[in-house]
């Protein structure tokens, strides 16, 4: 049987995936706007009106993070883990798709949703609230650095996926992962200094720490120091790829 390779068809029957998953519809797409406007509305009470507006640019940095983890690292994750029970996959390894061509058009459809995401997110909360407008370079960099930690977030969801290949699981422990990520990161009203310093420690090995506090410096053209971040950005795609990895070869072994 000939080989079927990557279409738009197979990128569009992934976003269908997608968009028919309500979890990712509201958690991805809707939530982020209510959590930026209602903290910034309860934030912003207690902060003298000289710095409002640079601590509602904070949690708009803060807040487009959630879209790429709800949609990735929860919502794939899941999406995946129910195709793998339903040995979908395989059904369509049969019918002559090329398991390479699948999995581009997973993360094609995933990244193309993560931009739609972060596009509604911007213009409404553009419009609702005020934030500060960006230098050019400062947006190009916060839209390649979520770009990337897509990339990593794919790699991380497909490996738990992999891992477990049942629902259950794999939403127990990309859940789980989800709200640590949020809490250690200040996503959820609580910075990296008011934690316990184990957690601290840990919450500086993620880059999204280093987007949520320290990129608002960078945003009207300040300094920002990247080794920090580049550095947590590699140590989580080497665990990103070490989970993969092992759940490859235990997938194998499994077969």
């Amino acid at each position: 049987m000939k080989q079927k390779l990557l279409s738009w068809g197979l990128v569009k029957y992934e976003l269908r995936n997608l968009i028919g998953n309500p979890f990712i519809v509201f958690f991805g797409f809707v939530f982020p706007i209510l959590m930026s406007v209602l903290l910034s509305v309860t934030t912003t009470k207690q902060v003298p009106e000289t710095v409002r507006s640079q601590v509602i640019t904070s949690l708009f940095i803060t807040m487009s993070m959630i879209g790429p983890l709800a949609i990735i690292l929860i919502g794939y994750a899941v999406n995946y883990s129910q195709e793998l029970e339903n040995d979908i996959p395989l059904r369509m390894k049969l019918f002559g798709f090329r398991e390479r061509s699948i999995l581009l058009a997973k993360m094609m459809a995933q990244l193309i949703g993560v931009t739609v995401a972060l596009l509604i997110y911007t213009i409404v909360d553009f419009i609702l609230l005020d934030i500060q407008t960006p230098t050019l370079t400062s947006a190009l960099c916060l839209i390649i650095s979520l770009y990337i930690l897509s990339a990593v977030l794919f790699i991380l969801a497909h490996g738990i996926a992999t891992l477990f290949r049942k629902f259950g699981p794999t939403y127990a422990v990309t859940m789980i992962l989800y709200f640590f990520i949020l809490i250690l990161t200040g996503m959820m009203g609580i910075t990296v200094d008011q934690m316990p310093k184990v957690l601290n420690y840990i919450a500086k090995a993620l880059p999204m720490t280093y987007i949520s506090n320290d990129y608002v410096d960078f945003w009207q053209g300040g300094s920002y120091n990247f080794v920090p971040f580049i550095q947590s950005l590699l140590l989580l795609a080497a665990v990103s790829g070490i989970v993969l990895i092992v759940s490859l070869r235990r997938n194998r072994r499994t077969s």
